[in-house]
């Protein structure tokens, strides 16, 4: 399969399928879905449960979904459990478990499949708990030059603050990628450990590890990799924050290659030099096999899992 990162054009690379975003033998399920921004993210919480959010509503015994990685086989086990078009209405206690990462995933493959340029972004909610801002993943869909950035888990209406079908962006935004609250953190303008999995949990899982390691995931997404949000590689395998002047780097690069998208500009010098540098960096680029933590593991003790 071709890289994305590899195509010339922002608009082929982004409306290509990914490894994680190809849909395998369900690309018909796929295309059966409305390609709209409402319709994609209804069918996302039709067949995903937020195995945290909805836990006491979904059994123990389909835990395990939160580690299927490639949309293609979520889709086969979603119809290895109910073999009905994916917009039938599935039961909550029937349907997948996964998170934000899924939901986004799903509509991206839906949006791909379709010809519609898509894909997912990494950073931290904050309209989700009051005063903290839970890491989260969302979609973006190309209208024109301009990148539509939506909340698939809500539905319309959610608020009344801002649309979550078309959510405003920037550093002050409802949703704040992860460069730009790692950029915020270390110029002192926000208190990192309000950003984090949850107020509860102490580091790695709260405050500037989570922040530096989401930038590396925030390229790594960028650029076809729609890895778990629990899988780690290179410098994220290691303390994260070791090496801040890494993370100032690529995260000085999303927020340049975002600049230049804003005035009209999808492959802009910005936006290939950061391609470059995630192809060329060990330490950004994931290899032939990552590190899981799974939250299903005891500890979440590190176990290696090969990428096919």
């Amino acid at each position: 399969m071709t890289l994305l990162r590899d195509l010339p054009s922002a608009v082929d690379r982004w409306t290509r399928h990914s490894a994680y975003s190809d849909p395998g033998p369900y690309g018909d399920l796929l295309r059966a879905v409305d390609p709209t921004t409402e319709a994609v993210s209804a069918t996302a919480r039709n067949l995903i449960a937020h195995y945290r959010g909805e836990a006491h509503l979904v059994p123990a015994s389909t835990r395990a979904d939160i580690h299927l990685r490639w949309l293609a086989d979520q889709l086969a086990t979603d119809q290895d459990r109910h073999h009905t078009p994916l917009t039938e209405p599935r039961a909550l206690s029937d349907r997948l478990q996964g998170c934000c990462r899924d939901h986004s995933l799903f509509c991206v493959g839906a949006l791909r499949e379709h010809g519609v340029p898509a894909r997912t972004r990494i950073g931290f909610a904050g309209y989700l708990s009051p005063g903290f801002h839970h890491d989260h993943v969302v979609v973006e869909r190309l209208d024109g030059t301009r990148w539509v950035r939506f909340d698939p888990e809500l539905a319309a209406g959610f608020t009344d603050e801002f649309d979550v079908t078309d959510m405003p962006t920037g550093p002050s935004s409802p949703f704040q990628t992860a460069a730009e609250v790692w950029r915020e953190h270390r110029t002192g303008h926000l208190d990192v450990t309000r950003y984090g999995v949850d107020l509860t949990m102490d580091e790695p899982l709260r405050g500037a590890p989570i922040v530096a390691a989401y930038v590396i995931g925030e390229v790594a997404h960028r650029h076809g990799d729609e890895l778990l949000l629990w899988d780690v590689w290179g410098q994220c395998a290691e303390d994260p924050t070791a090496d801040p002047d890494l993370i100032d780097d690529v995260a000085a690069l999303l927020l340049a290659a975002d600049a230049e998208e804003q005035a009209g500009e999808l492959d802009g010098p910005r936006a290939r030099a950061l391609a470059d540098r995630y192809a060329a960096d060990e330490r950004l680029h994931p290899g032939a096999a990552v590190w899981q933590l799974s939250p299903l593991q005891p500890g979440r003790a590190p176990v290696q899992v090969p990428l096919r």
